[in-house]
């Protein structure tokens, strides 16, 4: 490997690609840490979520620099996306000439960034490497799968990502375990989710259940939409449910008739702030977010994955979530309602979850070098 002028000089810089709010929250401790450094840096936000509600806000909650370009792709298919995102990356990279591309969790900008950075030769980082939910059919597994395999530097969140990555054939002097950004930022504002504070604002009631669906396998099928409806309708026959509705779904849901039952509060998306604070307010969680069930690992809320599996194996067992399926749902809300909650297989939380990760990651980044 050359070796030239440590990454983040003025003359190499650093270029995070960020494009969805997951990425967001986990950028923010990076990007901070290397400030405290003195690093060189600049932030390209592919614009996959696009508005106020799910991008800009999120840049204002958790102090962010405003992005230095927006390259405003927004949403489309997964080919016609991507193709954007690789077009615009293109130009952004060899118009910027970064010493190293640093791209974060497993959205499409994530993909095509270290694509178009491998074939322009320039070196990627990836965060939150070598997670692993083995299911083809999520495109997020896609996009990780190829990531991790385009990376120089592989940080991992947990330890068995080091593993997947192994097994993958990634060289361990790529793999760094630093522990989770995400988490960095979560610890980082804990006095600022007031729960109590959201109720008041937005007339909640004291004992609710909040609910967050957006992924293919849940949101797509008018079928299926029909079914978590009819679940969701029965967990509000219990608790009131409280559901910031995601773009992505939001159709559908209307079309199923969410909103009909008189216990059911639909939202708009939510910011960062407001959306951690309806996390730490609620009963339990209902999710197919892989940033809620970290959250709520550290947190201490149940949270009831609405999924087959999870690259995130470690927030089972060192946290409070269950993986569960639409049919069984209803009596497991109704056990976690009644107190009767899983115990955690390990004492503690998962490993390096401290709130260093940042730093971590910006350590290793100042000490490399081309």
């Amino acid at each position: 490997m050359a070796t030239s002028a440590p990454l983040g000089s003025q003359d190499t810089g650093i270029v995070h690609v960020v494009g969805a709010r997951p990425n967001f929250v986990k950028a923010a401790p990076v990007v901070s840490a290397l400030r405290g450094r003195g690093a060189h840096q600049s932030v390209v936000h592919t614009g996959q979520h696009y508005d106020d509600r799910m991008s800009a806000v999120f840049f204002r909650d958790l102090g962010l620099p405003t992005p230095d370009v927006d390259l405003g792709v927004g949403s489309g298919s997964h080919a016609a996306q991507t193709a954007a995102l690789m077009v615009g990356l293109e130009e952004e990279f060899s118009r910027r000439e970064p010493g190293m591309v640093v791209v974060y969790g497993d959205v499409n900008s994530t993909v095509a960034a270290a694509l178009v950075a491998a074939k322009l030769h320039i070196p990627v980082a990836h965060v939150e490497a070598g997670l692993r939910s083995f299911d083809n059919t999520m495109p997020e597994e896609i996009n990780r799968r190829v990531t991790d395999q385009l990376s120089d530097l592989c940080f991992a969140t947990s330890p068995e990502a080091i593993g997947h990555l192994a097994a993958e054939g990634i060289s361990p002097d790529r793999v760094h375990l630093v522990g989770n950004p995400m988490i960095d930022t979560l610890l980082g504002n804990l006095d600022r989710f007031d729960a109590d504070a959201l109720r008041a604002r937005l007339g909640l009631p004291e004992r609710y259940v909040a609910a967050t669906l957006h992924r293919p396998a849940n949101v797509d099928d008018p079928d299926n939409v029909a079914r978590l409806t009819a679940r969701l309708h029965e967990i509000a026959d219990l608790a009131d449910v409280v559901m910031p509705v995601h773009p992505r779904g939001k159709a559908a849901f209307d079309r199923a008739g969410l909103g009909d039952h008189p216990r059911v509060r639909l939202l708009e998306p939510l910011g960062y702030l407001d959306f951690v604070a309806l996390t730490r307010g609620a009963a339990a969680v209902v999710t197919d977010s892989g940033g809620v069930q970290e959250e709520t690992t550290i947190l201490g809320v149940p949270c009831l994955t609405l999924r087959p599996n999870t690259e995130r194996p470690v927030t089972i067992t060192h946290g409070t979530n269950q993986l569960v399926t639409e049919a069984d749902l209803l009596p497991t809300v109704t056990k976690v309602l009644h107190g009767q909650t899983p115990e955690r297989i390990g004492d503690d939380t998962p490993p390096l979850w401290d709130g260093r990760a940042g730093e971590r990651i910006a350590s290793v980044l100042t000490q490399w070098s081309r």
